[in-house]
Order: C-alpha cells, then structure tokens, then sequence
C-alpha cells in the first residue's frame, strides 16, 4: 500500500514576508507540520469531553478511517481535497519552487514514476499547470568547504579520488545522477518545469556533471555550515557557467524510517495509523513495515510583495502490510 503524507499549507496562519535565513530546519519544519495536520483531522470538536468546571479536556482521537481517504491501493493521510486548495492571484504573479528529496536506500529506478508523481501533487495542490523551479536533492550527499580546492584548476587531477570516496560513502556516481537527470529534462522539456537545480554539488562534482546534461542546472544551493561563507572556487565556477548559487539549511535525509514510524504509529504523539506490533488488533491500525521513498518542499511566493503565501510538503511511504 502507498502512503501518501501531507501537510496541507503552513502559512493557513497568514502569509509571511520572506526572511533569510529561514530559522527551523526542514526535517523539524516537516515533522512538525505533518503532526500538526493529523492532529487537527484526527480531533473532533464534537467528542470533547468537559470536567465538572467547564473545562474541557483533550479532544479524542477518531478513527483513521474517518480522516483519510483511500483509492484502490493508495492512502492519503489525511484525506486531500484538492479543490479547496490552490492560489489566491494570477499564476504568473508567482515565483513557484519545488524541492524534491530522494530519499537513502531507495533504488534510483523508482525515480522516474517519483518524479512525475510529486510534481503533479504540487501542481494538484496549488492549481497550476507548471513551476518554475525544480531542485533536487540526491541521497547522503552533504557540501563540505573544507573539500573546496583554494585553487579551481585541480578540478580533473581530483576526480578519481572523489569518486572512490563517494562510493565508499554511499554517495551515487554520476552515471546514476545522470540518469535521474534525464527524466526531469523531459519534464522541462514537456513545459512542466522552467528551470531544474541541483543541491550540495561542489566544484568538482559539477564539472564532471555539466558535461552530460541537455539541460544545465540553473541553480545550486549548498549548505554551508559554520560560517555561511561559499568557498571562492565555487563562486567562481558557478559565475563563469551562469549557476545561481543558493543557501538552505534543509537534512540529508528528512524522513528517516524510525521518525515516519513514529508518526504514523500508535501513542501520544503519533496518528494511529500503524498499529503497535505487540499490542493492538489489526482493525485498530496497519500492520507491515513502512519505509519512506521522497519527499518534495514546495514554496508560492509572491513576486512583486516578497510574500510566501503556500507551503507546504508531500511524503509518500510503502507500507508493506503483513510484515512488523
């Protein structure tokens, strides 16, 4: 069974100005959002228990079943109603960015179906036919300035080291990048997606991806720890192959295993999806194993005032039912 995890729009409090450096980090900003999301569907106002001096006490808990919806072998959690959602202006009074995160081992020949499958969520969502930025992000790969040369001319002395520490980490090769790569060219190429970016790539890892692509990354955002300071050699690459050099403080892997368990799962601060493997009965949850495949981050932001007016994430999950 796929789960798929919503957060709906984290800016239903009111749109907010953009401001740099963004203070919650996305896993935090994730898993807090898709708890606060189960929690308001979950909690009935109608089975709030008072004690004798009026005041109430905490909201039970309903069903699952009577909060997400279910179509054929696809759950949602919760339950999506896409016409509700959307954009309050003009489409073209917006700067759209989607942020696509492939998640650690998950095979990259999933990524195909993956892709088509989060954008078309996000255009769902927000009642648009295109966005006008895509970034992605590959799996256990993590900028570090300390492995930025002081001087840019040892980009392909270097290439052979690189790779043989990548592949020791768990990092893929560009082969495999390249051809996840080619799947969201012809989604650029069907109008879907303006502009594709890439994430945590150095120097060294873009001069030997730039080669092979059709159409080039327009953006790279990095996360640059301790001092925030792009390292010289990547500005300059980056200015003399016109990439936009962007700054994010978002994880490697933003929905661990144990983290969506806990989400899903029973207890306080889960939503009762997945039942307790040694305690409760089938029909009070899901039995199986549940391993997350992607997440995607999408921001609205209008143009002329600076303004986030949506926000939001998707995560989608196979639930292997039977297994515990």
């Amino acid at each position: 069974m796929k789960l798929v995890l919503s957060t709906s729009n984290i800016m239903s409090g009111g749109p907010s100005v953009i401001r740099h450096p963004t203070v919650e980090k996305s896993n935090t900003e994730l898993t807090s959002s898709l708890r606060a999301n189960f929690t308001a569907h979950q909690r009935s106002p109608s089975s709030e228990n008072s004690i004798p001096n009026g005041t109430p006490t905490r909201l039970n808990p309903k069903p699952f079943r009577s909060w997400t919806s279910q179509h054929e072998s696809t759950l949602y959690i919760p339950a999506i109603d896409f016409s509700s959602s959307g954009l309050s202006e003009e489409r073209s009074q917006y700067d759209i960015t989607v942020k696509l995160f492939y998640l650690p081992n998950i095979p990259s020949s999933r990524r195909c179906l993956q892709n088509r499958e989060a954008i078309d969520l996000v255009l769902r969502e927000l009642h648009v036919s295109s966005i006008d930025l895509l970034i992605v992000s590959f799996p256990s790969i993590s900028f570090d300035a300390d492995d930025e040369d002081s001087d840019s001319d040892d980009v392909v002395p270097r290439a052979a080291n690189e790779a043989s520490s990548e592949s020791k980490s768990g990092v893929e090769d560009i082969d495999t990048m390249i051809q996840t790569w080619r799947t969201l060219e012809k989604l650029h190429d069907e109008g879907i997606i303006d502009r594709l970016g890439v994430a945590e790539f150095g120097t060294q890892r873009l001069a030997k991806f730039l080669p092979q692509t059709h159409v080039r990354p327009s953006v790279d955002q990095i996360n640059v720890r301790d001092c925030c300071v792009v390292p010289k050699p990547l500005i300059l690459y980056a200015k003399q192959e016109g990439i936009e050099l962007l700054t994010h403080n978002d994880c490697t892997n933003v929905l661990p295993r144990g983290t969506l368990r806990e989400l899903l799962g029973p207890g306080e601060k889960g939503a009762g999806i997945l039942a307790c493997p040694d305690g409760l009965s089938p029909q009070d949850g899901l039995q199986g194993d549940v391993e997350p495949q992607w997440v995607v981050k999408y921001t609205a932001v209008i143009k002329d005032r600076g303004v986030v007016e949506s926000k939001g994430y998707f995560a989608v999950a196979e639930l292997r039912e039977g297994l515990c």
